[in-house]
């Protein structure tokens, strides 16, 4: 009897921890978003404009790059290839709101504080 109870606690326990890590990361969208933007601002010391500004320009690239990143039936040089003239035209914009030196620094920036996704690739979003 005490082996079925140990048991049983222990599948409640497992089950209880992969709930709590399968909810980090799956909070507010909108949070998650103004604490990255402020992360941003902070760290490159940008102006309101200036985070403002590349807050706009990506969220406006977002929904064609999370359609291609979607489509399961592209394969992952597929998507690479379709993302890159998305990624080229927000960086193309968003070098024109900060500037060659700035936008550099961000690029870099960008790149460390990328969210990794599953398979330890080299992170969603935009390529450098």
């Amino acid at each position: 009897m005490k082996k079925i109870i140990a048991c049983v606690a222990f599948v409640l326990a497992v089950s209880a921890l992969s709930t709590v890590y399968a909810q980090q990361g799956q909070g507010d969208p909108s949070a998650r978003m103004a604490a990255m933007k402020q992360k941003m601002k902070d760290d490159l010391k940008l102006t309101d404009v200036q985070a403002d500004s590349v807050s706009a320009i990506n969220q406006e690239f977002r929904p064609q790059m999370r359609t291609i990143m979607m489509d399961q039936t592209l394969s992952q040089d597929d998507k690479k290839a379709k993302m890159q003239p998305i990624n080229d035209a927000a960086d193309k914009r968003i070098q024109a709101v900060l500037g060659d030196d700035l936008f550099k620094k961000y690029k870099d920036w960008r790149t460390a504080n990328r969210p990794q996704r599953g398979g330890g690739g080299n992170g969603g979003g935009g390529n450098n």
